[in-house]
């Protein structure tokens, strides 16, 4: 290792140890549980530092170490539980706590301590067993399951980061971080599009969006309606009202064009965006121009519905108009260019515009094709809008873009 890593990690030592001295967190009441957060941290720079294999053996120890101490505390709730006085107390957790107390059965009581700032005791339903057997679940480590995939896949191990990705998905209620769930399912369905499993990972995409409540004809949502516009449908409304909108929004598109559709609605639902803009491109791909059409439309509704409130924040009383005017307030902000550039802004205007025209909603896809026409900085995008515009047609790509 080299000295820049060790003064990287003694570093982090030192902060760790004042974090905990200062805050008197829980990791200082239990020191076991910091052995195994501890290991999965170090794990954490070797990995950055691109030390693959020491980070690898480091975030398999972070898992032996918390299955270790949980299997350990399971073990001494179970014998506290096994005692003949205990047994015939029956099942009340009341009446246990207060045996352990007056025992003083130290280890059944860090156990329990444990596990109730892991869950709240009164989803145990005061039950011992109940709470027995939630502590057994608590072995498994899906941080470390992740990163332990991470690291399989930045060494090209697709087939093992895949399966280490899908067990720490499986334990997703044991994530400290919700949105972690999201995050292995783009990372399973970018594999999957890599190793050529579309059909794999259309089905992973498609669950993402059952967490879209506007998308998702099983839910219910808040249409997305641009203040200006009139009324915002409540929360409470339908799926079949979410559906007309839907129904709505692509009438808008496809017969009045994209700018009438984004001065009527907005949507900013960042978490499934990329989901909408995947589809879209493999729907287009695969002569689906429909649906192509629908995601797309949906992404790029939310692209734009974070660069207009971006705008506004700087710029008081801006209102959209013209994807034109827009795209002159882009150039503006550096973060807004930076923005367009990672989320594939022109590349999604311009595969919305040839789903559009595959679906023979030709003068709207003309409108789009225009816009991208007019941007230098759209770069390829721009040509090939140009190269539509003297010539139309539906491309037969024989891969997704």
């Amino acid at each position: 290792m080299t000295g820049t890593s060790v003064k990287g990690i003694n570093f982090f030592s030192f902060f760790l140890l004042l974090f905990v001295f200062c805050t008197g967190s829980a990791f200082a009441q239990n020191p076991a549980r910091l052995d195994w957060w501890y290991t999965l941290e170090r794990g954490k720079i070797m990995f950055r530092q691109g030390d693959y294999g020491n980070a690898l053996l480091t975030f398999e120890d972070a898992r032996r170490l918390r299955r270790a101490m949980y299997e350990r505390m399971e073990r001494n709730l179970i014998d506290l539980l096994s005692i003949r006085e205990v047994r015939r107390m029956g099942d009340s957790l009341d009446v246990v706590e207060r045996f352990i107390q007056d025992r003083r059965y130290a280890d059944a009581a860090d156990a329990l301590e444990e596990l109730y700032y892991r869950i709240p005791r009164d989803r145990f339903n005061n039950s011992a067993s109940a709470a027995l057997a939630a502590l057994g679940t608590l072995k498994d480590y899906p941080e470390a399951e992740y990163w332990i995939g991470e690291t399989y896949l930045v060494e090209g191990e697709l087939k093992l980061a895949q399966n280490q990705f899908q067990k720490a998905l499986a334990l997703r209620q044991l994530f400290d971080n919700p949105g972690l769930a999201t995050e292995l399912l783009y990372k399973i369905a970018a594999i999957c599009r890599t190793r050529q499993e579309y059909n794999e990972m259309e089905r992973i995409l498609q669950s993402i969006l059952t967490g879209d409540t506007l998308w998702s004809s099983g839910g219910s949502g808040e249409a997305p309606r641009n203040p200006q516009a009139g009324r915002t449908p409540s929360q409470a409304e339908s799926s079949s009202t979410i559906s007309f909108t839907r129904q709505a929004m692509t009438r808008t598109l496809e017969n009045n064009g994209i700018e009438r559709f984004l001065m009527l609605y907005r949507y900013a639902n960042t978490e499934t965006v990329e989901a909408h803009k995947q589809l879209g491109f493999y729907y287009y791909v695969s002569g689906r121009h429909s649906r192509a059409e629908e995601h797309l439309m949906f992404a790029f509704l939310v692209q734009n519905t974070i660069i207009i409130d971006e705008v506004i924040r700087h710029t008081y009383g801006f209102a959209f108009e013209t994807l034109e005017k827009l795209a002159v307030e882009i150039n503006r902000y550096p973060l807004l260019l930076e923005y367009v550039e990672k989320s594939g802004y022109y590349k999604t205007a311009y595969y919305l515009g040839a789903s559009l025209y595959g679906n023979g909603k030709t003068a709207a896809a003309m409108d789009i094709w225009n816009f991208l026409a007019a941007q230098n900085q759209a770069g390829e995008w721009q040509a090939r809008a140009r190269g539509q515009l003297r010539s139309p047609h539906v491309e037969r790509a024989l891969e997704m873009p």
